[in-house]
């Protein structure tokens, strides 16, 4: 990796879905540089990067631009290091299963956000109920599948455990209620995942 130029990842530092990349790049100890920028920023790069003009936006050494966590996720598991995605079978199917339901359930938090920002008056009632049931449908899931407080898939962390936890961390940050009573299990397992120097580097400045 010497004398060629390094990754840039260009992100907000409250997007949970940069902080999911954040916290993978940690993981696995990949050199990078983290630059902060929102998409609204006129004179930023994620536009020029990301037709789509939404961070997280990978900008590898050789130029090219990489967007959409999950895919971003998916190249830097084959970088270096031993695999946080499990590579076949059974357990690659449940580890992108859990990521697939923590990014569902930052999808609905974020609409959900989106809503709560409009003008009371203008609140759609049924875009709230909407999204906070697909939150509580997949708190129901995890609560039913969590391990007390060892990693989701196998016996090693990956990405099924950072993304869970950056999706109950977001939850806590943009829809907080108190789901921990009603999901004991869920609420244990993070608690035994809150110290992990990936997740304890990456959260969002209160």
């Amino acid at each position: 990796e010497e004398g060629i130029a390094i990754m840039k990842l260009y992100g907000t530092l409250t997007s949970p879905y940069v902080r999911k990349v954040r916290a993978f790049l940690h993981e696995k100890g990949i050199a990078h540089e983290f630059v902060i920028e929102a998409p609204a920023d006129a004179a930023g790069n994620v536009p020029r990067l990301n037709p789509l003009g939404k961070v997280p936006v990978l900008l590898r050494d050789d130029g090219e631009a990489l967007f959409d966590s999950p895919v971003i996720i998916d190249y830097l598991d084959g970088l270096r290091g031993a695999p946080l995605i499990p590579p076949v079978g059974e357990e690659r199917f449940r580890a992108q299963r859990w990521h697939a339901l923590g990014q569902g359930v930052l999808d609905a938090v974020v609409t959900r956000l989106m809503e709560t920002r409009r003008t009371p008056e203008l609140q759609d009632p049924a875009v709230l109920a909407k999204q906070e049931g697909k939150v509580a449908g997949a708190l129901r899931f995890a609560e039913a599948h969590v391990t007390d407080g060892t990693p989701l898939v196998g016996a090693r962390f990956g990405v099924a455990d950072i993304a869970l936890a950056t999706a109950l961390e977001y939850i806590d940050m943009r829809y907080a209620h108190d789901w921990r009573r009603q999901y004991p299990f869920l609420a244990r397992w993070l608690i035994a995942m809150t110290d992990r120097p990936c997740l304890k580097e990456t959260r969002a400045p209160t």
